[in-house]
């Protein structure tokens, strides 16, 4: 039947007396509206008055045709509302626009009902509380109205009512659409349902679209609709019923990945990552929680995710004990695995419970109480107390079993493996290095400092301190914080050592009694450096930096003392060293100020204690020292970690106080308590702080906290980075720069990259420098086959710390960048999430700390705690490394380490054509006249063997001087081109046919490095091992398919090393190239002795051989190399830097001419 073209004869049966021919009309114009709806707009009265008539027969047919005229006419509320009225006539799975349209309405008013009726707890149930504090910030600060805050817009005379930061503010429901606020002007507002039976008729329908989306498997749009409409009943009932359809499935043959399992992690996913307020996160993973303990074979891992969350501890030990207690191979292999997910994401504090509520692992001998040097890392001074708590007598398997749990849970096994991985794969260049060591003169501080930076970087947690021991005098040069700084820098090198970690630093720590005359700053910077070695892991280190700190008058030994307290104790919320470092802080001495109360705020990280905070913040008021009123500023920021809305009081208080320097640390507090959310509010604050606040140094650190907010979307930084970028202020400026690099590190993000190249060249040398630091973190990992443009960049770097026209800024920038771009030695990337996507707590932090530099350059070291190494480690059974490989579905090239840098002979001034005078060849022909008259009288006398041998080298090199003498270079010149050119070209096509021939896929052995992009490539054959879980790289756990037969393992190559006090004394070489003669008068000296050699000359040749000897055996004097040298070198006390005689270290290339050696 042809469709209607004019509805005007349809139209006038609706005012028939016929309910027949009323239900034909109705009929008739349903089918057509879309072409008629012009002309049926015009009797809507009519249509209506059928709708309400009860006695009609036909009413949810007319309240169909009302809906689709409504739609045409873009009134979506009123067609939705007579949508829901036509009932089962309304067809949810019929494809057109108008039915699309309708379902969006009716979820999108689902969504703000639910939302509406929803009441949740308003905090968390076990740690998330607000704090309450009994201090005012400042006179008035407390009355928004009273006080014109710098972050003000200049439209506003006094603060608004409301902060952005809230917790009642319009903004902090995010998930709420039903809060549409007036004079926002937002277009598609959902307006509200009075009428309870559309209500009704409004769940009717999301419940049928509901079951369909059910019955078609597409269980993850109703979760996500759950999840946004905060109905946590829908929630459980749709995993529910994907249980049980998979039983079902699973009952009738079909073999398929369990889709209650799939939707659990997807549910998991979207709770950490897109839902914002904490306490509806909590709820959702609370009932994710229940559900997942009521299977019966759960996802253990999913579980440990959730737990660590909800710090719930006692469940954690409570998994791990019924997995032990099973007594099952795969069970306990499960156990290690979750052992190890919970070490990579919990706190100090977390652990150190799960710790002690698990058996001890030991026979029923009484625990050793002494403290012992040889004691190893699983005893934890932190939970002795608590070991005499549960005494559950165990097998003796289960007894093995536990022990290696406790020690996977107190770091000490994550550790060991990790320094044995970055150990035996150290890919450092130490070409660069030593470019970087000649290009900037090591008696300027800021260049000395540079240099040790970066040596620090590339060899972190490599134990490779060998440029140390290579270039002592150059390390002589270090005097005071530079000296500290030096001496730090070891920690950074060993970290995780923790076992040799006292053996190494004995020639630096301040000793036990206190009488020492090695220099403060180096004893300093010891204490730092232990504490970067037990970097978050201070079980054993914390008692003995304890112990110096409080013994210590010295400020600088207090300094160096509080940072490693810090450091090692991060997250443990010890009262005790709290109020250590508090007395210390009392003394108001602005040197160790900035350090103690950092300390603090480590110690308590994340803790949100209200008390610490109050003690805190009214120091702060008193103190007039700046650089206290910094430390406290960040400790504060440190102490609100992850709190979110809890800190939101906090926020206030200090973004509103007048001193910069406090609104300083409020910006650094919304960066650390929203620190990986995403949180629009947040946002909305920085960036407007970024362009409001008076301060440069809080509109700086504004915009840098937009990639603390925003590193798990680093696509999105820098669109909103790019008008910023180009700023007149170049702060603001530097800050984006700076966001763009912690936000996309490691990523080689392509338009971050795009934004950082014109920055290069920006006439500030200190947007210089945060571009080029940027760079470097965004290329880590990266070869030119992932990222064309990182070899470009690298020569950029190089050549800026060449540039002698460079600032000293800038070099120092670069200096940084060669070594955060090759960190671990080329095996570690800046990771602000674990590998299992949690919040990498001691990451973020050091990243937070290292932006601080700016203000103190010792800080530098803190972002070696955000480097994490990228590996696959497998394990057995028995938490060995088995010998097996696994495949990477990729070219080799793909992934492979950046090409080393070609390191080119050092050449001389270039040879220039000796201009020959006629006197000069005349007496060069006289003179060997004169030789071959006498080679020809000395034929008659015979000649020992030796003397013969040694006329005819002296012959032979003196042809090769004249020629040398005599000859044009043009030929040399042009020959060495051609070979060069031959050089360059041969392997070309056969770098073309290797190209062509690089196969896809290849295997990989264990324990070697695999970037978390190459994750999603990596399988392991269908062979004796099997993964117990999907890759994320670190320490994974194997299924052994054959368990009975010999296994093969990889021999762990640092147990083998010795270790010795750093670094080692008579080692070869130790006396650096400063001791060493230089290579051109090593060249004098053995032509010199070829030539004597003829005339019987042994003077020289003496010197040749006690030159070579030095060579083979390094000793250029007692006690002048390894760790006496070296401790001699960094513990001299410096007077003020005044006087102090400097390492005398040769030019290169000097030699003495025979005219001058005869004066």
């Amino acid at each position: 039947m042809p469709g209607l073209v004019s509805a005007t004869g349809v139209l006038g049966f609706l005012v028939d007396e016929e309910p027949e021919l009323k239900v034909f009309a109705l009929q008739t114009l349903n089918e057509d509206i879309d072409t008629v709806w012009t002309e049926v707009a015009g009797s809507l009265d009519q249509i209506e008055a059928l709708y309400e008539d009860e006695s009609f027969p036909e009413r949810q047919l007319a309240a169909l045709v009302l809906a689709k005229v409504y739609y045409h006419l873009q009134a979506y509320n009123e067609s939705m509302a007579f949508a829901l009225a036509a009932g089962d006539l309304f067809k949810l799975d019929a494809p057109g626009e108008f039915e699309e349209t309708i379902i969006s309405k009716c979820v999108d008013h689902y969504i703000a009902v639910c939302s509406s009726e929803h009441v949740g707890p308003q905090v968390s149930r076990n740690d998330i509380s607000l704090p309450e504090l009994a201090t005012t910030f400042a006179s008035g600060a407390a009355d928004g109205s009273a006080l014109v805050s710098p972050t003000t817009p200049f439209s506003q005379t006094t603060l608004p009512s409301k902060s952005l930061l809230s917790r009642a503010s319009i903004d902090n429901t995010i998930l709420d659409p039903s809060i549409q606020p007036a004079g926002r002007g937002r277009a598609g507002s959902v307006a509200p349902i009075a009428d309870k039976s559309t209500r009704q008729a409004l769940k009717r329908v999301v419940e049928r679209l509901f079951e369909s989306c059910i019955k078609e498997g597409r269980y993850r749009q109703v979760v996500g609709i759950a999840v946004e409409a905060k109905n946590l009943d829908i929630l459980r009932d749709v995993i529910k019923r994907a249980s049980e359809d998979d039983q079902s499935s699973r009952g009738k043959g079909v073999d398929a990945p369990n889709p209650a399992d799939e939707l659990m992690e997807y549910a998991l996913g979207i709770c950490m990552d897109v839902v914002q307020e904490r306490g509806f996160r909590t709820e959702i993973l609370r009932l994710i929680l229940d559900l997942l303990n009521d299977i019966p074979n759960p996802d253990f891992f999913a579980i440990a995710k959730c737990v660590v969350y909800l710090n719930s501890d006692e469940e954690a030990s409570q998994m791990l004990k019924s997995l032990v207690n099973s007594e099952d191979r795969k069970s306990v292999t499960i156990a290690y695995q979750i052992a190890f997910d919970l070490y990579d994401n919990g706190t100090q504090e977390f652990l150190g419970k799960v710790i002690s509520s698990l058996p001890s692992g030991e026979a029923p001998k009484p625990s050793p109480k002494q403290e012992g040097d040889s004691e190893s890392a699983e005893q934890e001074p932190l939970l002795e107390n608590d070991d005499s708590e549960e005494d559950e007598e165990v097998s003796e398997s289960l007894a093995k079993i536990y022990k290696n749990i406790r020690a996977i849970l107190d770091g000490s096994k994550t550790i060991q493996l990790n320094l044995e991985f970055l150990y035996r794969n150290n890919r450092t260049d130490t070409s660069i290095l030593n470019k970087v060591r000649d290009s900037l003169e090591g008696r300027n501080s800021i260049f000395h400092t540079a240099v040790t930076f970066c040596n620090a970087f590339m060899n972190q947690g490599t134990t490779n301190d060998k440029f140390f021991r290579d270039n002592l005098d150059w390390l002589g040069k270090a005097v005071n914080w530079s000296k500290f700084t030096a001496t730090a820098a070891l920690g950074v090198i060993h970290r995780g050592n923790i076992t040799q970690s006292r053996k190494l630093l004995e020639p630096y720590l301040p000793s036990q009694s206190g009488l020492s005359s090695g220099s403060t700053f180096s004893q300093g910077g010891a204490l730092y450096a232990y504490g970067l070695i037990h970097a978050n892991h201070g079980a054993d280190a914390l008692d003995y930096l304890k112990s110096h700190f409080t013994s210590a008058e010295d400020e600088v030994l207090q300094h160096g003392g509080a940072l490693g307290l810090g450091i090692a104790g991060m997250a443990t919320g010890s009262e005790e060293i709290f109020e250590s470092l508090k007395n210390v802080l009392f003394t108001d001495s602005a040197l160790n100020g900035e350090a103690v109360g950092l300390a603090m705020g480590l110690i308590m990280l994340g803790t949100g204690n209200v008390k610490a905070l109050e003690d805190m913040i009214t120091y702060a008021h008193e103190t007039t020292h700046e650089k206290i009123v910094r430390g406290l500023a960040i400790g504060m920021a440190l102490i609100m970690y992850g709190r979110q809305e809890g800190a939101d009081v906090m926020i206030e208080g200090l973004l509103n106080d007048p001193d910069p320097t406090l609104r300083y640390g409020g910006i650094m507090t919304v960066a650390l308590a929203y620190c990986g959310t995403g949180s629009n509010k947040a946002i909305r604050k920085l960036l407007h702080t970024a362009v409001s606040d008076v301060n440069d140094d809080v509109r700086r650190i504004a915009v840098m906290s937009l990639g603390f907010i925003l590193f798990r979307k680093p696509g999105s930084v820098p669109r909103m980075v790019e008008l910023l970028s180009e700023s007149y202020n170049p702060h603001v400026r530097y800050g984006s720069a700076m966001a763009l690099g912690i936000s996309c590190a490691g990523t080689g993000l392509d338009e971050a990259i795009d934004l950082l190249e014109p920055m290069m060249k920006d006439p500030t040398d200190f947007v210089r420098q945060g571009a080029l630091i940027s760079l470097a973190m965004i290329m880590i990992q990266q070869n030119e086959v992932m990222n064309p443009k990182v070899a470009a960049i690298r020569k950029t770097l190089k050549k800026v710390v060449g540039d002698r026209h460079e600032d000293a800024m800038t070099k120092f920038g670069a200096s940084l960048a060669l070594g955060i771009i090759d960190a671990g030695g080329r095996n570690c990337t800046i990771g602000l999430q674990t590998q299992t996507g949690n919040l990498n707590m001691a990451g973020i932090v050091g990243m937070a700390v290292f932006t601080q530099y700016w203000y103190w350059f010792p800080f530098t070291h803190f972002l070696s705690l955000a480097f994490s190494p990228t590996s696959i480690i497998g394990l057995d059974h028995d938490l060995e490394i088995p010998n097996f490989k696994f495949h990477s579905a990729t070219r080799p090239s793909l992934f492979d380490y950046p090409p080393e840098q070609e390191v080119k002979a050092e050449e001389g001034p270039a040879l220039v054509a000796t201009a020959v005078l006629s006197t000069t060849a005349q007496a060069k022909r006289r003179a060997q006249k004169k030789e071959r008259a006498q080679r020809r009288e000395s034929m008659d006398v015979d000649q020992p063997p030796a003397a013969a041998k040694a006329a005819k080298a002296a012959a032979a090199a003196a042809a090769e001087d004249d020629k040398m003498e005599v000859d044009d270079e043009k030929p040399a010149d042009e020959k060495k081109d051609g070979e060069a050119v031959a050089d360059k070209g041969t392997p070309a096509p056969d770098g073309k046919k290797r190209a062509e021939k690089e196969k896809v896929g290849y295997e990989i052995d264990n324990m070697s490095r695999v970037v978390p992009g190459q994750l999603k490539f990596i399988s392991f054959p269908a062979d004796r091992y099997k993964p117990v879980k999907k890759p994320t790289g670190g320490p994974l756990l194997l299924e052994d398919t054959q368990p009975d037969e010999e296994k093969s393992l990889i021999e762990e190559k640092l147990k083998k090393v010795k270790t010795e006090k750093a670094p080692v004394a008579g080692q070869r070489n130790a006396g650096g190239a400063g001791q060493e003669l230089s290579a051109r008068q090593q060249q004098n000296l053995i032509q010199q002795a070829l030539r004597a050699g003829a005339g019987g000359d042994l003077r020289s040749l003496n010197e040749l051989n006690e030159l070579l000897g030095q060579r083979r055996g390094g000793d250029f004097g007692e006690g002048a190399g390894g760790a006496a040298a070296a401790a001699g070198v960094l513990t001299a006390i410096d007077e003020d830097g005044e006087g102090d005689e400097e390492a005398q270290v040769p030019d290169e290339f000097e030699y003495f001419t025979e005219s001058e050696e005869g004066d």
